[in-house]
């Protein structure tokens, strides 16, 4: 009988360590999808209107450098859900999924008694049945019902079990909406390292008009929650990684991997902060377990950050290490980064492979025919012919210095001022690639730059072949 007595206390410490039911906070986070962070006010942006996520922001705690743990959909949102990285959870291939056997989040937040549910694209498209939530829908390309299938749910729910509720917006992923809706092509700054052609601005201005359309649904989520939830609630907003343009998504320069992350929890964080903390996409499962009162599982590469929502001066990582393989025949160039508060090294797994993405090679359903707009340039202009050249070819190694180089304009690789910092972190990114068990697998047959065909589209390719 007391062998009995003491296992019921084991499990029921492991299910309700030391947080009634009742005192568990819900838990809401609101995803946006390829949304570059510097396209929001409160990251700086002069010319995108994004009042909403401003509201949040003055409500709770920014994060200055919160980073994805890869620059596509897929591996992204699996490492969200695994607490793991790409390698160790084995979602590394764009479309891909985590491995079956894998604990998942909604487990872990069940086990403490929460009722975890889903709503628009949270986990990549049609995934949300292998997370294991308790009801999930409205998963499809550009679902227009998500947000209003997740309010309407919202607001009739029943029942007294804490919520854990994530919502996705597929704002602003492509396709853009079909003009500016307001926004000037004439009025976009067009970001250092692009082209500046009329095609650009337009395409700016139509990414604009899809930043605010997320903005909106972020504000319809966010006075939902505080409406049914109450007080008694913590509320996150994110972006899965960068926007689908050039040295963005699909890359690990900062544009692609360093996402917008807001924190609200009413009577706990308080209003009007910024923190420097650095965390990690991996780090949010196991926060979301702390603040639900559990203890995160030690072999998660997630750390827990929940001391930093109330003491925003608290440091968390010093490094940052990001990893990006592939995306169908669109894109196959497998890359690796470690980054300091400072410093950026990038790892380009085969510098012979060309890189290609949607970008160039959708035209014009995706680019809305910018990229075809800075080619054009680069017959006649060098600038941008170099532009056009470094998206397409790149080095072993990059280095950049991000505190005089944010935008990551000068690699420093080939520096001698620079070689014992390049050295130190190309050991730091052997050591941790080996202790993921990360084989640097390439998936799919890669473009070549010495292949003629390289800058033709899947189909046309495969079309010319057959003739």
């Amino acid at each position: 009988m007391k062998l009995i007595r003491c296992l019921f206390l084991m499990v029921a410490c492991a299910v309700a360590p030391g947080l009634r039911a009742a005192e568990r906070p819900h838990l809401v986070i609101f995803i946006s999808d390829d949304h570059t962070r510097l396209d929001s006010t409160v990251y700086g942006s002069r010319d995108v209107r994004t009042p909403h996520m401003d509201r949040v922001a003055a409500a709770g705690l920014t994060f200055d450098r919160a980073f994805v743990a890869s620059p596509s959909c897929a591996p992204s949102r699996a490492a969200l859900l695994t607490g793991l990285m790409p390698a160790r959870n084995g979602a590394e291939a764009n479309h891909s999924k985590p491995r079956a056997e894998l604990k998942k989040l909604p487990a872990y937040l069940q086990e403490l008694g929460y009722e975890v549910v889903s709503f628009g694209k949270v986990s990549h498209y049609r995934h949300t049945a292998d997370y294991g939530f308790d009801h999930g829908a409205n998963d499809t390309f550009h679902d227009a019902e998500a947000i209003p299938a997740a309010l309407k749910w919202l607001r009739e729910r029943k029942g007294g079990r804490p919520l854990c509720l994530f919502v996705g917006t597929n704002w602003p992923h492509v396709p853009w909406p079909l003009t500016g809706e307001g926004y000037k092509p004439g009025d976009v700054m067009v970001p250092p390292g692009h082209v500046d052609t009329p095609v650009t601005r337009e395409a700016r201005a139509r990414y604009y008009a899809a930043v605010a359309r997320m903005d909106q649904d972020l504000g319809a989520v966010y006075d939902a929650a505080n409406a049914v939830l109450g007080t008694n609630l913590v509320f996150l907003a994110t972006a899965d990684h960068g926007a689908q343009w050039p040295m963005s998504k699909w890359s690990c320069y900062d544009a692609g991997i360093r996402t917008p992350l807001l924190a609200v929890w009413p009577g706990k964080i308080r209003p009007g902060q910024r923190t420097d903390a650095m965390v990690s996409w991996v780090d949010i499962l196991p926060t979301l377990v702390e603040l639900g009162g559990g203890k995160p599982a030690a072999e998660l590469d997630g750390r827990s950050f929940a001391a930093v929502l109330t003491e925003p001066a608290r440091a968390h990582r010093d490094r940052i290490f990001t990893t990006h393989s592939s995306d169908g025949q669109m894109n196959i160039y497998p890359i690796r980064s470690v980054r300091t508060a400072d410093f950026k090294y990038i790892r380009n797994l085969h510098p012979e492979f060309y890189y290609s993405t949607h970008v160039d090679l959708a035209q014009p359903v995706d680019g809305a025919l910018y990229y075809a707009s800075w080619r054009e340039a680069g017959k006649t202009d060098p600038a941008a012919a170099a532009i056009v050249a470094r998206y397409h070819v790149r080095p072993a190694e990059e280095l950049y210095d991000l505190r005089n180089d944010p935008h990551e304009q000068k690699n420093l690789a080939a520096d001698p001022a620079h070689a014992a910092r390049l050295a130190a972190l190309r050991a730091e990114l052997d050591a941790w690639m080996r202790a993921q068990g990360d084989e640097g697998k390439v998936y799919g047959k890669p473009r070549l730059l010495t292949d003629p065909e390289r800058d033709k589209p899947p189909a046309k390719a495969a079309a010319k072949k057959k003739k």
